[in-house]
Formats: structure tokens, sequence, C-alpha cells
């Protein structure tokens, strides 16, 4: 059967790529099937041979995913929005979470002298220029994308630093290492 949409000629770049996600062990199982799938067709094989060879049973979604890689190159094989509600926050806002939550809190008008994701929460919910409608779980994830992580004190901190007390006062550490343990 013809295809409707065949697979246009890759580049040299597309096909290590390809190759090597292929053979990855790191990479999400549905980024290797799909470029699996992709590479199989890249090499001559139909649709429904392709889909075999990824491990998968149909070759309608091939077909699909081959128009997509058309458009969209090596974007195509790193899945979308799966379903669900998207995403309520726009950068913008998720920037004025990080910075309430940057901001030392004071005892009179917030009512706390650390911030939990309660008091975070209505700190934003009474602010002018807050959000009325945001969730905990929503704060929760905004800072923990962030990089940011709930330490023994109570307190939201950015990961990676540290306020440590020596003889000459209070010191800001970084450590240069906290990229890479985020994972």
């Amino acid at each position: 059967m013809r295809q409707k949409e065949p697979l246009r000629e890759l580049s040299e770049d597309e096909v290590s790529v390809l190759e090597h996600l292929s053979r990855s062990s790191r990479e999400p199982a549905v980024v290797v099937a799909r470029a699996k799938a992709v590479r199989a067709v890249a090499a001559g094989a139909a649709y429904t041979e392709a889909a075999r060879a990824a491990g998968r049973h149909a070759g309608d979604a091939v077909g699909r995913l081959v128009a997509r890689f058309n458009r969209e190159s090596l974007e195509a094989l790193v899945p979308r929005h799966g379903g669900g509600q998207s995403a309520r926050y726009s950068s913008a806002e998720r920037e004025r979470i990080l910075a309430e939550a940057r901001r030392v809190p004071t005892p009179e008008p917030d009512g706390t002298a650390t911030w939990s994701l309660v008091t975070l929460q209505r700190a934003l919910r009474r602010a002018p220029d807050g959000l009325p409608q945001v969730s905990t779980f929503t704060i929760w994830c905004v800072l923990h994308d962030a990089g940011w992580s709930w330490q023994r004190t109570r307190t939201w901190c950015e990961t990676g630093t540290a306020v440590r007390l020596r003889k000459r006062g209070r010191v800001l550490v970084h450590d240069p290492d906290a990229e890479a343990k985020r994972g």
C-alpha cells in the first residue's frame, strides 16, 4: 500500500541522534520506541514492519509519527501533553510565586516568621497583584520545579544554597554540585 506522506530525507545529525536514542537505556521508553520506528522507516521498512520493530502493533501510529517528524524533526519523538488539565498558570505567574517565596515574611501582615505552603498561599491570595485561586499543590509544584526543597528548619530554601553561621556573621554558601545532585 502506498504511504500518504513518506519520510523526508534525513540529515546526518538526525540519523546519528536517532541511532543514539534508539539504543538508549536512559531515555523514556516512548522516545526510544519512536526513534526505532523512524529509523526503521528510514531504512525502507513499511509502517507495519516499523511498528513491530519498535514493539508496537499498529502501523497507523507510525504513519502519524512520520508525518509529525516531517514537520517537527526530532521534537516529534518527545510526547506532547497526554490529557488532563492544562497548566493554569503562565511563566509570569510562576515567577510571582517564586518572588513571594523569596521574600522574607514579616510577622505582622503575613502572620509568620517562616513560610509554609499555607502561609505562602494566604499571602499570595491576599496580595493585590496576587493569585486569588492558587492552591498549595500548585505552589509546591512551582517551588519543586524551580529546585527548592523543604528544609529541616521548616522553610523553603533554594536547593544548593545555605546560610551558615561563621565567626564574622551569617554567610550564604553555594554548593557547586547542586545541579548534578538534582538529577
